[in-house]
């Protein structure tokens, strides 16, 4: 586009805003091909349009989206409400580019009561059916299927799909079915249950579908006492069944409380392009709707944003009109839209924080689906938090350990291991003989090792760690920042691995004086770190037990000239001992591994 056709563009804009009027509304944004790319919603229409183009300091979703507007649109509506949920509509029609989306690809299925002269109750992923009344969508469909066959128990709604009218039962156009045999069903298509009473029954199973679990036990309990005290008890019997069967499905139900009756909780967790919400909607203490989704952010949206974006689709979704909800913290909505409460303490405390245990196993079941589906995303992300807890500048693509082993200074040795991204790299494992400390000096055998390894890396030209992490402390880390740093000149981040009187890892220590950084025991990356920690430890430890091992079992055959292992072996396998060896004769020791040998080994044992 040249100048001309953007000083032409702009002006053509500005006109459309300088004439928007003063009222709530929607917007549209449209790109060169007419094609809506972006839809929000405003208490002031003119007010809010004129936002995006005039503002100096813009965030990065409005310089991003400006420049690619070549026409606005807008519809003007009463109220604030009504913008909001127009807002919800225009998003879910045209799909705008620019606008975050909910993440749904699913069709949960729903329960339905249809508007028929014998209505049915049954379960459907399509809503489309005209007049009748839908309870759900279920998230969970056990529950769903829970919620039918409590229906069913307890009143018998017909089974069949057969299509019945009032005439056709009068006429006599229907017959018994095997359902009334098997006690499916109370054929009211034969008048042997009166269409009055179907329809009580039908109601009732309208008031459970709607939670009204409670409503429905009381009802039962009192006309089961008035027919025992009737004597009317094979009635009375029958609906302590019902009644019974109520009363177990509310035991299994999440209820939180008897004075809580008709409020939607919300929560969000958010990720860098990413935030999953869960909401709940409680009637009468219990929990009759629970379902979390996710939204995948375009613009790099705030929280308060997606969250109020969440509210409208969900209480759109499954027809709540409840008057309050519970919240994290306060979101952009019309006042008449709903009280928002931000509870601190109490019940509506405890939803919340159930709201967010929900959310938190679904965001957490999402990223194992996703890593199961490429295992480098969980290694990135795993890096990405050490990056971020450490303040590296860098992922730590490469990370090296060191630990010491040693009994008493006896048999001192080192082992370096190395990970890349986060996976054992075997290949550039290192063992170290302890050379130049006498005794039992863990720091001084530090500074050798580390003194060794990078001396060599740095005159090779070899790449350097992007993290270093000593088994031990502060006083590792010290000894290992003043070789890699004071000696050497290089510069590669420190960390530290403390651990507690029971040799368990405590924390993690970073920087210089070294600090504990806030990080959970039982978090992955905490248990990651664990795990390399105790990888590097068995490689020092199965080095040192290999040199101990050897040591011990050394015999003054390992120090003459031309016997090899495989010659030891031979001669051991016919001696049987080291003395006896030595007690044999020049021709034994001849014939057993040859004349040269022989002779060589014999004038080295009797050398004096």
């Amino acid at each position: 586009m040249t100048k001309d056709e953007r000083k032409q563009l702009d002006d053509y804009l500005k006109g459309i805003v300088q004439n928007l009027p003063d009222a709530p509304g929607c917007y549209q944004y449209l790109d060169a091909k007419g094609v809506i790319i972006y839809v929000g919603k405003a208490k002031n229409l003119r007010r809010r349009v004129s936002s995006y183009f005039q503002r100096p300091d813009q965030t990065y979703k409005t310089s991003f989206l400006v420049p690619k507007i070549c026409d606005i649109r807008y519809v003007v509506v009463p109220t604030e409400e009504d913008a909001l949920l127009l807002e919800n509509n225009l998003i879910k029609k045209y799909k705008p580019h620019y606008n975050v989306l909910l993440k749904d690809d699913k069709t949960y299925p729903s329960i339905a009561i249809s508007n028929e002269y014998l209505p049915r109750i049954f379960s459907t992923r399509n809503r489309s059916r005209r007049g009748a009344q839908y309870f759900g969508p279920y998230s969970h469909v056990p529950t769903m299927y829970a919620l039918l066959d409590l229906c069913r128990s307890l009143y018998h709604p017909r089974p069949c799909r057969t299509p019945m009218s009032e005439e056709g039962v009068r006429a006599g156009k229907y017959e018994v079915c095997l359902e009334y045999h098997i006690h499916n069903c109370a054929a009211p298509c034969v008048g042997r249950q009166s269409h009055a009473d179907y329809m009580r029954s039908i109601e009732a199973c309208r008031e459970i579908l709607k939670g009204n679990t409670a409503e429905v036990a009381r009802r039962l309990k009192e006309r089961m006492l008035q027919l025992a005290e009737e004597l009317r008890f094979e009635e009375a019997a029958e609906l302590k069944r019902q009644y019974l069967l109520v009363e177990n499905y509310r035991a299994k139900s999440e209820v939180v409380s008897s004075v809580l009756r008709n409020i939607d909780v919300f929560n969000i967790e958010s990720e860098e392009k990413v935030a999953y919400i869960n909401y709940l909607h409680v009637t009468n203490g219990a929990i009759t709707q629970a379902f979390t989704f996710e939204y995948k952010k375009r613009l790099d949206e705030s929280d308060a944003e997606l969250l109020a974006l969440g509210i409208v689709e969900m209480r759109a979704r499954y027809d709540s009109q409840s008057k309050e909800i519970v919240l994290p913290f306060h979101v952009e909505l019309p006042e008449a839209y709903a009280t928002q409460t931000i509870p601190q303490k109490g019940d509506k405390r405890k939803l919340l924080e159930l709201s967010r245990l929900n959310v938190k196993q679904y965001r957490f079941d999402r990223l194992k689906q996703a890593e199961k589906l490429n295992p480098e995303q969980k290694s990135v992300r795993l890096m990405k938090e050490i990056q971020q807890e450490l303040g590296l500048e860098r992922l730590p693509l490469r990370i090296e350990l060191f630990d010491n082993s040693n009994i008493s200074g006896e048999d001192a040795v080192a082992a370096c291991v190395v990970f890349e991204k986060l996976r054992p790299c075997k290949k550039d494992y290192r063992k170290y003989n302890i050379r130049t400390v006498v005794g039992p000096d863990d720091y001084a055998s530090m500074q050798e090792v580390v003194r060794r390894r990078y001396s060599r890396l740095k005159e090779e030209g070899s790449p350097l760690p992007d993290l270093v992490i000593a088994d031990g402390g502060r006083g590792q880390m010290e000894v290992i920042r003043s070789v890699v740093e004071d000696e050497l000149g290089l510069q590669i981040p420190i960390a530290g691995l403390a651990k507690d009187d029971r040799h368990r890892t405590r924390e993690l220590l970073f920087g210089f004086p070294a600090s504990r950084v806030g990080m959970k025991a039982d978090s992955q990356l905490f248990r990651l770190l664990t795990r390399m920690q105790d990888e590097v430890h068995r490689f020092a430890i199965t080095f040192h037990r290999q040199k101990r091992s050897k040591r011990q079992t050394r015999s003054e055959l390992d120090n003459a000239p031309g016997i090899g292992p495989k010659t030891k072996a031979l001669i051991m396998k016919e001696f049987g001992s080291v003395k006896r060896v030595k007690e044999a004769s020049r021709e034994q020791l001849q014939a057993a591994i040859g004349a040269a040998k022989g002779a060589h080994l014999f004038d080295f044992l009797h050398a004096e």
